[in-house]
């Protein structure tokens, strides 16, 4: 007589190892039509968990419950594909431990949206099943407010979206692919550091197998929207003001360096000899200021009003810093769009101030980066700095770029999600801007275009 319970174990074996050659197998079609993702294709184990439904990664293996699995496996192989390599981005992009404060409803979905829209932007046939009228309609809605649909980006619009309960249902229910609640497991979120590291490694991998292939003959695998998340998520952040130190300059000024005074000692001078200390604190101190420094705003149609401002606003508030400034500065805020538009010598912070009170706008024509830095030669001819520290460019990199490499530091200034760095020479720096750091304020009265002579 054969054991139930033997007999049973013996079937739920079998199952498993079913589930372990599906899986194998969806790993190795995925790898077949996209080797540039060899290496993270390969970095998930399988785990069967038969106590809960669907599947999930914490980031380190697959869990799946087997009959889940089997289910979505009768549905279609392309399903089983679809589901791996969802799952493969969500690791890449660490969206288990980017949560942070966010909250879990809004942030799960926009992943989910995310990561569909680069498997729907794919059209190898392992991986493609034609995107339904819905699901079309939501990324034309949020394609028109972000160049990339990352999930931050995609977390943003849906808070704004204000949706109600039947229309997040909707969206869930279309865009739902995996489970996440292996995410919120106290166990997942003590392996963050080492998952973090695995996954940045693989994605640097990724970017540089991808960049590659690229310039192939053969771009079959390529998958743009991929590409333009890598990057994206590859990408350093800058923080702006410690960015904008690299342009300060040591120098001396006449003030108590209170770092250099040492009180033991003038309270000893002042005991032992009555009014007489031993040490008088250094009535000069050096600190790091931005003396000479250029900034150039692209004001052509491309870049909005909004935007601009938030920029010089940003700007602004760091150097408004007492840490910023010398009694002194020499400061050119260039606007330009195929022609320099516009040039404010700023001197003091009153100046600056006064400024940013009257700020106009002056182009809205094409772009063209070239005429900023050659009006920047004319002054520097001309005496007008006495060491140029650097020049910083905000644009959306639609433009031109100057050929030759500038004799001082420059770096071009983006907005995250929302520039074009294709064209970037080699020689500039690129910072990026995150978009909640550059919240569209309030529109700003546009000039019509007057060349500055």
């Amino acid at each position: 007589m054969t054991d139930p319970t033997r007999q049973r174990q013996l079937q739920e074996l079998d199952t498993v190892n079913l589930c372990t050659r599906i899986l194998t197998l969806a790993r190795n079609e995925l790898y077949l039509n996209m080797r540039f993702l060899d290496v993270s294709l390969s970095s998930l184990g399988y785990e069967a968990d038969p106590d809960t439904d669907g599947l999930g990664t914490d980031g380190f293996r697959i869990r799946y419950q087997p009959d889940s699995l089997c289910r979505v496996y009768r549905r279609g192989r392309v399903y089983v594909n679809r589901a791996y390599l969802h799952m493969v981005l969500h690791c890449l992009f660490c969206h288990m431990d980017t949560i942070g404060e966010r909250g879990r409803e809004y942030w799960d979905l926009a992943c989910d949206i995310a990561m569909e829209s680069i498997i729907d932007g794919m059209y190898q046939a392992c991986v493609h099943v034609p995107p339904s009228p819905f699901r079309r309609e939501t990324y034309l809605r949020l394609g028109q407010k972000l160049r990339v649909l990352t999930a931050e980006g995609v977390y943003k619009e849906l808070q704004g979206m204000e949706l109600t309960e039947t229309q997040y249902l909707r969206l869930a229910q279309e865009f739902r692919t995996d489970r996440h609640d292996l995410w919120y497991e106290e166990d997942t979120r003590r392996q963050a550091v080492p998952r973090q590291n695995r996954w940045k490694d693989n994605r640097e991998k990724l970017q540089t197998r991808m960049e590659a292939m690229s310039q192939e003959e053969s771009q079959s695998e390529s998958s743009p929207e991929l590409l333009d998340q890598v990057r994206i998520e590859n990408r350093e952040r800058y923080d702006y003001r410690r960015f904008l130190r690299k342009f300060a300059v040591l120098k001396e000024e006449m003030q108590v360096d209170d770092d250099a005074f040492d009180y033991a000692y003038y309270m000893y001078g002042m005991e032992r000899y009555g009014n007489m200390p031993l040490i008088e604190p250094l009535e000069s101190k050096e600190i790091f200021r931005i003396e000479d420094f250029v900034i150039v705003v692209d004001t052509s149609m491309s870049c909005s009003g909004g935007l601009v401002w938030r920029f010089l606003e940003e700007t602004y508030e760091v150097l408004s810093e007492s840490e910023s400034y010398f009694k002194k500065i020499n400061i050119h805020i260039i606007q330009c769009d195929d022609q320099v538009r516009s040039d404010v010598r700023i001197a003091s912070r009153e100046q600056m101030e006064e400024y940013m009170r009257e700020f106009t706008i002056r182009g809205m024509g094409g772009t063209d980066f070239r005429p900023a830095f050659e009006y920047v030669d004319r002054l520097r001819a001309q005496g007008a700095f006495t060491k140029l520290r650097g020049l910083l460019y905000f644009t959306d990199g639609k433009g031109i770029y100057p050929v030759k490499m500038p004799p001082y530091d420059t770096a071009f200034v983006f907005i995250q999600n929302q520039y074009q760095d294709e064209l970037v020479p080699a020689w500039a720096m690129k910072v990026f801007l995150d978009a909640e750091d550059a919240q569209e304020g309030a529109p700003r009265h546009v000039l019509q275009p007057a060349a500055l002579y």
